[in-house]
């Protein structure tokens, strides 16, 4: 059975005086996230992404298949998760399985099946999708070319989001709030909530599973805090542009 790490009583008391007084063990501020790295191997697909301690690999791949009866317009995308007591001894094996029509190549005959292998090696996949490129084919009739990656340019996935998660962690009754939680603060919080965002800002998912009750105020103080900045970033960003573009106009 998968256990979650102990802490003593000495470790939690520490650690949730310290989030009451605005302060974290790693350092950072509430609403700080992890550092995240990400770096590509040479083949398409393969990314390695560490967040903080935590720390990925995956690897995507595609062969062609029979698409599924009852789906003979749609190809097959498959995410395979491994996570072994390397990574963490709470975890556990877990798979989902989603279908793509951008990938059916002849309808009820021919499709891609694109596999996403998910390898956890520390615990504390969407960058290996947008990384990857299958190769192009072409159809005459019945007959079905898969193109080598010398003969013609391989093609990327047609992903429509890049679905991006931000948790809230809630501390003595709702009243603290803090981002990208740590494993040890993950087992002290009383709730969480996580939002899901594309890459437009808009909000595709709001996930609550029981803990304690959000408090309106802080969460909304919070976010707003957030989005302020966030509009802050984008003013400067749009201001260096346009003084760059009118220097070139002028040169």
């Amino acid at each position: 059975m998968p256990r979650e790490p102990e802490y003593s009583n000495n470790e939690k008391a520490f650690v949730l005086e310290a989030i009451q007084q605005g302060l974290r063990v790693d350092g950072r501020q509430l609403d700080e996230f992890r550092k995240v790295d990400i770096s590509f191997g040479e083949e398409f697909g393969l990314t390695d992404i560490k967040l903080g301690r935590t720390r990925v690999i995956a690897r995507v791949s595609a062969k062609v298949t029979k698409p599924y009866p009852d789906r003979p317009f749609e190809g097959i995308f498959s995410i395979t998760t491994e996570l072994g007591p390397m990574a963490s001894p709470a975890f556990e094996v877990g798979r989902s399985t989603e279908q793509e029509e951008s990938l059916c190549i002849v309808a009820g005959q021919k499709c891609w099946s694109v596999r996403a292998d998910v390898h956890f090696l520390d615990h504390d996949v969407v960058a290996a999708l947008a990384h990857f490129r299958r190769p192009d084919v072409s159809v005459e009739g019945e007959k079905v070319t898969i193109h080598t990656l010398t003969e013609r340019v391989p093609v990327p996935l047609s992903i429509l989001h890049l679905p991006i998660c931000v948790t809230f962690s809630f501390f003595h009754g709702g009243e603290i709030v803090l981002i990208d939680a740590t494993l040890q603060e993950e087992q002290l919080r009383e709730g969480d909530m996580t939002i899901t965002l594309n890459k437009h800002g808009e909000v595709c998912q709001i996930s609550k599973a029981g803990g304690t009750a959000v408090i309106l105020m802080s969460f909304t103080e919070l976010l707003m805090n957030k989005l302020e900045e966030d509009q802050e970033k984008r003013v400067r960003r749009d201001n260096l542009l346009e003084a760059s573009a009118e220097n070139v106009r002028r040169a």
